[in-house]
């Protein structure tokens, strides 16, 4: 016969309510106590039956990850990757599984979030973007089933948990680093504008342009794939400009990469011919050549607090809706210079 709750307890000398209690990570029970009785569940060599006890709980111990469309591309960008090692960590601390979905359209996406709501497959959801008018999100709003935003959502901010950087003011501290190193024609590259990020990212370049006294031109801003060939596309493009700008702000490190292999292969030197600030500091804009001066925004920090914020809500679901904000810094490399 196998090991049982009562003979971890009984080698623990707890109660087998307690034992229970240290399998859902209880936060009432003391880290000594969840110590001592994972302690003896290892000697014993038990492992819970998850299964049994979500049935008896009605629970299923995992949580939904929603990718954005076009999943074959979206690992591409490192953002991903990182963010689903954050959720990974947090859930794997409550012991919680993950469910992901993607899709080649938005509808795909939508279909495989109503099969895991209303196959209740899901305690709760995590949306890893947030779009202007995202029918998902509106479906999630109507459901009764928690989930919480990486992002800003567009409309209805106050209602729904999510987790975000600020995103204006972190574009507009990367547009004035430019600035004040001498830079006066200074371009944008964004994501698609039905991104609530791009959005925000760009509004926050349009203060710092305005604030400072120089003239917003519409022809330096430019929008594209967060992908290495969006950021080729777009240098390409302000390029071909009659008076090309000699700073970009530049909303991903993918497309920054993008953009630095271009003007390279152009035979334009960055940073003394072009200088380029970036957005999420990942690996690869410490690898880059030259390293990118990015704006780190915590990927790994978005993805395990939304899991907090999450499983509060899967917890009690009274949990009143909260925004939580996750700090920013510019990291300075080598891609700006001094003008």
């Amino acid at each position: 016969m196998g090991v049982t709750i009562k003979d971890v307890a009984k080698t623990a000398n707890v109660a087998p309510s307690t034992v229970s209690r240290v399998i859902a990570n209880n936060p009432r029970i003391s880290e000594a106590t969840k110590t001592k009785v994972r302690e003896a569940m290892n000697k014993l060599g038990y492992h819970p039956n998850f299964s049994a006890r979500s049935l008896a709980n009605q629970n299923t111990q995992a949580i939904g990850v929603v990718m954005p469309s076009s999943g074959n591309k979206t690992f591409q960008n490192p953002f991903f990757p990182e963010v689903i090692r954050g959720i990974s960590a947090k859930a794997h601390d409550h012991q919680f599984a993950l469910y992901m979905t993607t899709g080649n359209s938005e509808q795909e996406i939508l279909d495989g979030v109503i099969d895991m709501v209303q196959g209740r497959r899901v305690d709760g959801i995590i949306l890893l973007y947030s779009r202007v008018n995202d029918q998902i999100m509106a479906y999630l709003q109507e459901s009764d089933l928690p989930f919480v935003v990486i992002g800003k959502p567009y409309q209805n901010v106050e209602g729904i948990t999510h987790v975000d950087n600020d995103n204006i003011g972190a574009a507009k501290q990367a547009t004035e680093y430019l600035i004040q190193r001498g830079h006066r024609q200074i371009g944008f590259v964004g994501g698609d504008l039905d991104l609530v990020v791009t959005v925000d990212r760009l509004q926050g370049y349009q203060k710092a342009i305005e604030r400072s006294g120089l003239s917003y031109n519409g022809d330096y801003v430019v929008h594209g794939e967060f992908l290495e060939e969006g950021g080729r596309q777009a240098v390409n493009q302000l390029l071909s400009i009659s008076e090309p700008p000699t700073g970009l702000v530049v909303t991903d490190d993918l497309m920054a990469l993008g953009i630095l292999n271009a003007l390279n292969e152009m035979g334009v030197d960055v940073p003394h011919d072009m200088s380029v600030v970036s957005f999420n500091n990942v690996m690869l804009a410490e690898l880059s050549t030259p390293s990118l001066t990015s704006v780190g925004i915590n990927i790994f920090s978005l993805g395990f607090e939304a899991v907090n914020c999450l499983i509060e809500k899967i917890t009690d679901p009274e949990t009143e809706p909260k925004r939580m904000m996750i700090p920013y810094e510019v990291i300075e490399r080598n891609s700006v210079h001094s003008g």
